[in-house]
């Protein structure tokens, strides 16, 4: 699956990492649904980690279709709320 990072490029993740990815995702979900600022850019930046530390970075040069585009860092919680809903970014 390929995961795009906002601002940073795109990572490739197999089935496994795309899980672990979806368990980070429903935690945000319910963070921001609780208005927990403080937990969810910390959590937020768990799944930025992760994809560095997980993903096969894809040279800047390929550009492929998106699987999953993680916001930029800097997101807000007000801005989170109309992306982490629902299923989040990766759907159950």
């Amino acid at each position: 699956m390929i995961v795009r990072l906002m601002g940073e490029g795109q990572y490739e993740l197999d089935k496994a990492q795309v899980d672990e990815l979806n368990r980070i995702d429903n935690n945000l979900v319910k963070l921001v649904d609780n208005g927990d600022e403080e937990r969810f850019k910390t959590e937020f930046r768990k799944i930025i980690d992760y994809v560095h530390s997980k993903g096969k970075h894809i040279p800047d040069d390929i550009i492929k279709p998106s699987d999953i585009i993680i916001p930029p860092a800097d997101i807000t919680l007000e801005e989170a709320k109309s992306i982490f809903k629902g299923d989040g970014l990766i759907e159950d």
